[in-house]
């Protein structure tokens, strides 16, 4: 992606305090110029050594007097007369705009998007909430490469700077931000802002710009998430009855939970992952009781055939195929080390 066409509309506003110098560049290196020419003509000098008597005159270093008769006298003069005032102003302006903060921040922006430009296989997160916080917090803590889009500016810039997190300025629902997140090349997006109908808005764009796209959302009631779903959200979440049925299975089932849980706290490396074996796979053809996995500190909860048939539990003699989705449950090093087996 071209990195001037990748400008989010928040870069293309702050695009105007990048004209202030380049314009004042483009005017020192007229008065360059103009002075060489000047010189060229005038006292017949070389080409460097015209370069070399205006910039000497215009910064009034003095090494040399450039004046050989009196029509480079009169030029002098003029030369001095017009470009002296507008040097020295053009260098106090150009000083003031590289400290500019916004200068630094419009830099800071693109050094972001070209970071972006880089992932592949990454994760997108539309809203900054405390859901987005928390999803975010998540894949951090599991070293998941993902990128924030927010409107909150401020927010965004305290928050995921102190955390060296990726993110872009701007309104999920324009296909144009999604598109600066990288979301063709991204293997899950998660839209978590507040309004139901901004989360359809975003999925539909989304499902859109990449067909193949793990989308989860989040859904206010029943009726927005079957709205969600049918714009192409492949889970939509309620974070109301979601919440209610965590609290029944605690009191139902609390020890059960209690271990459930331990998967997600922030000290615990325990992963539970969903696992796509590839056809250049080297467990493809084997039994999972061949695999030794289990030996390995790895627990395959279920397996699920391509064609939706689902295995649970599996059986030692089940024979893998590519395309299986295996659930596993392990360590995450060891859950790590099948993953890289799955995929070879």
């Amino acid at each position: 992606m071209n990195s001037w066409s990748s400008l989010t509309h928040l870069e293309a506003d702050r695009f105007a305090v990048i004209k202030r110098p380049v314009i004042i560049l483009a005017l020192l290196t007229l008065l360059i110029v103009g002075g060489t020419l000047g010189f060229r003509i005038v006292n017949k000098t070389s080409w460097l050594e015209s370069l070399y008597l205006a910039v000497i005159t215009l910064t009034t270093l003095g090494c040399r007097d450039p004046a050989t008769s009196n029509a480079t006298m009169a030029f002098v003069v003029i030369y001095l007369g017009f470009g002296l005032g507008l040097f020295s102003y053009s260098l106090f302006s150009l000083g003031q705009s590289l400290l500019d903060p916004q200068f630094r921040q419009f830099w800071k922006q693109r050094r972001m998007i070209n970071k972006i430009d880089s992932l592949k296989d990454h994760h997108i997160v539309c809203g900054f909430g405390r859901m987005g916080r928390t999803i975010c917090d998540y894949l951090d803590r599991r070293n998941r490469p993902f990128v924030v889009i927010d409107l909150d500016g401020d927010v965004l810039e305290a928050h995921c700077t102190a955390h060296n997190w990726l993110y872009i300025v701007g309104d999920a629902t324009d296909d144009v931000h999604l598109q600066n997140a990288g979301i063709s090349r991204a293997s899950s997006l998660a839209s978590v802002l507040p309004s139901d109908s901004d989360n359809t808005y975003v999925v539909l764009s989304a499902r859109m710009l990449n067909n193949g796209l793990q989308i989860v959302a989040r859904a206010s009631d029943e009726k927005a998430i079957q709205k969600i779903e049918r714009a192409g959200a492949t889970r939509v979440i309620s974070p109301f009855s979601s919440g209610g049925m965590k609290m029944a299975r605690f009191m139902i089932n609390p020890s059960v939970e209690s271990f459930v849980e331990v998967a997600d706290k922030h000290d615990s490396d325990l992963e539970l992952v969903d696992i796509q074996i590839k056809e250049t796979s080297s467990l493809v053809g084997k039994k999972l009781s061949e695999t030794k996995l289990a030996e390995q500190g790895v627990m395959i909860l279920a397996i699920r055939r391509a064609n939706g048939e689902q295995l649970l539990p599996p059986p030692g003699a089940a024979i893998l195929h590519a395309g299986d989705n295996l659930f596993a449950f392990g360590h995450a090093n060891k859950v790590a080390m099948v993953i890289s087996n799955c995929e070879e």
